[in-house]
């Protein structure tokens, strides 16, 4: 148990700079939020749905993280800081990280009765703070989702979805390193492509403009020639 305790600080170590030891990454409130959520889940696994409901009311008072009992949480997932919503039906793999204000919430089943409504996260994704995730949908292996993208859809392996409603920055999986990026995966904004071509366009405009105007002025430096010689012959 203390081996396993010791790898899974190690592990939010890797991927935070901040902590200078071991001590101060068990003051982490995520790192509190997912053991009472071990003690939460095992309860409610054996049925003891008040109890359960207890726990998970003491871990979102002194964390401000609020994950359903329900929600099925895999190894070395880290909450870096709060704010952040996980649903009943949840699941979630190996090595996953979010930041604050995530929440993977659900849908209403058309049918009216329970199932899955809530997101799918495989092995090593990320989550960039204010992301909304939302229905039983499944975001791949690696993928990595920006920071306050609202997600509506499956999201493929290696992929890295931003905006509202996100969409795939088309980056392959095999372009970038494949090691922790707390920061976000270096890749092209689709929008650069459009703005860079509006401005473009802008450019040619105001290029043409110019064109117009210097005829326009050599016309009017035209008819005034004739004007100003009638003028001195009479």
């Amino acid at each position: 148990m203390f081996d396993g305790l010791t790898s899974y600080l190690d592990s939010i170590r890797a991927r935070d700079p901040a902590p200078r030891s071991r001590w101060e990454v068990l003051l982490y409130p995520g790192v509190w939020a997912l053991g009472l959520h071990r003690v939460a889940h095992w309860l409610f696994g054996a049925q003891l749905y008040f109890l359960a409901r207890l726990v998970n009311h003491f871990s979102r008072m002194i964390t401000a993280i609020d994950i359903h009992p329900g929600a099925t949480i895999g190894r070395n997932f880290f909450i870096d800081h709060g704010f952040t919503v996980i649903g009943e039906t949840a699941e979630i793999g190996d090595n996953v990280t979010i930041y604050q204000c995530v929440t993977l919430g659900g849908t209403n089943p058309t049918n009216g009765r329970g199932g899955k409504r809530h997101p799918t996260l495989e092995d090593n994704v990320i989550i960039g703070s204010g992301a909304q995730i939302i229905g039983p949908i499944t975001v791949g292996k690696r993928a990595r989702v920006g920071a306050n993208a609202v997600v509506l859809d499956d999201v493929p392996e290696g992929a890295t979805m931003v905006g509202l409603k996100a969409r795939s920055t088309l980056v392959s999986a095999e372009e970038w390193v494949r090691e922790f990026i707390p920061y976000g995966t270096p890749c092209d904004e689709p929008c650069e492509e459009m703005v860079g071509t509006g401005i473009r366009r802008i450019e040619e405009l105001q290029r043409q403009m110019a064109e117009m105007r210097s005829e326009l002025e050599a016309l009017k430096s035209g008819e005034q020639a004739p004007a100003q010689r009638s003028g001195t012959d009479s």
